[in-house]
């Protein structure tokens, strides 16, 4: 029981740095988005 329960607390937390990485990657693809493209003056 131990072991499954250490297995679950480790695949949570593999997930949980790959979710965080996904969103630090899109953020910072966000941001170089906006500071590269021209400014919309219409």
């Amino acid at each position: 029981m131990f072991k499954k329960l250490l297995i679950l607390v480790g695949i949570v937390g593999v997930a949980a740095v790959v979710v965080k990485r996904v969103k630090e990657t899109n953020d910072e693809r966000a941001l170089w988005h906006e500071a590269t493209n021209a400014p919309d003056l219409r």
